[in-house]
């Protein structure tokens, strides 16, 4: 996939971006054999990069993977207690990608990772406000009122939550439990669950279906698949859609 020409020296460690740009008007930098003047410059994985006539090392393929993260991993790049990782479960990746943001131990569901920096730090700014839609099974079987308070925003360490998308998807009246879908675009840490505890109704079980317009229908848990270029488009595009399955 083709990238800015800065963009692919930064991360292969040549300069920072805008040294990197530097580098480039001042005619330092060839495609190919060819010197490149232009700032924005596309290039391919397959392209020689050279500086002051030096090959780059380290230009890594870009990748963008979607994760059907299972219970029990941690969402992390390592972990010093030896505890399985999520980079664990993508093994057969040879690029090294991390995720974004995270999703908790016992939390399962669609979980992003890539080694684009640049995306990745787009998505977890506040100001994005990317969907991302949790199935959660409670304890209790929330009120009319409840489901109110979730959408409007809950105290949730001192501050309230953002609004929120909140409804009751099934409950069960003999076990006194409920399958409430909830959509926010906040990333608190265990944003879900103190929210649903703050209005009485405790996490069991819960499961990230979708993150934007990426979901995890068609995936087994621990199972993932690579972006097509459209939903990196899309990602990049800020564009989602809203479609739930309820699957927990």
């Amino acid at each position: 996939m083709a990238e800015r020409l800065q963009k692919v020296m930064a991360q292969a460690g040549v300069a920072s971006r805008r040294a990197s740009e530097k580098l480039i008007t001042d005619g330092m930098v060839t495609v190919n054999g060819v010197t490149i003047h232009e700032l924005g410059t596309k290039v391919e994985p397959t392209d020689k990069i050279e500086v002051k006539g030096s090959p780059i090392e380290g230009q890594e393929k870009i990748v963008y993977f979607l994760l059907n993260k299972p219970r029990g991993v941690i969402t992390a790049a390592s972990d010093d207690k030896n505890r399985r990782t999520v980079i664990d479960v993508l093994d057969e990746v040879r690029e090294r990608v991390y995720p974004v943001g995270r999703l908790d131990y016992d939390t399962t569901g669609a979980l992003l990772l890539t080694n684009d920096g640049e995306l990745a730090n787009m998505l977890m700014h506040p100001r994005y406000k990317i969907d991302k839609v949790y199935i959660a099974k409670v304890r209790g079987i929330p009120t009319n009122d409840e489901l109110k308070e979730l959408r409007l925003g809950v105290l949730v360490g001192g501050k309230k939550t953002a609004e929120a998308r909140a409804d009751i998807l099934k409950f069960d009246k003999k076990k006194g439990t409920a399958t409430v879908q909830l959509t926010i675009h906040e990333g608190r840490y265990h944003q879900v669950k103190e929210m649903l505890k703050a209005v009485g109704h405790p996490v069991l079980k819960l499961h990230r279906e979708r993150y934007g317009m990426l979901e995890v229908n068609d995936l087994l848990s621990g199972e993932y698949r690579e972006l097509r270029y459209e939903e990196v488009q899309q990602l990049k595009n800020g564009k989602q859609y809203r479609k739930s399955s309820g699957r927990l």
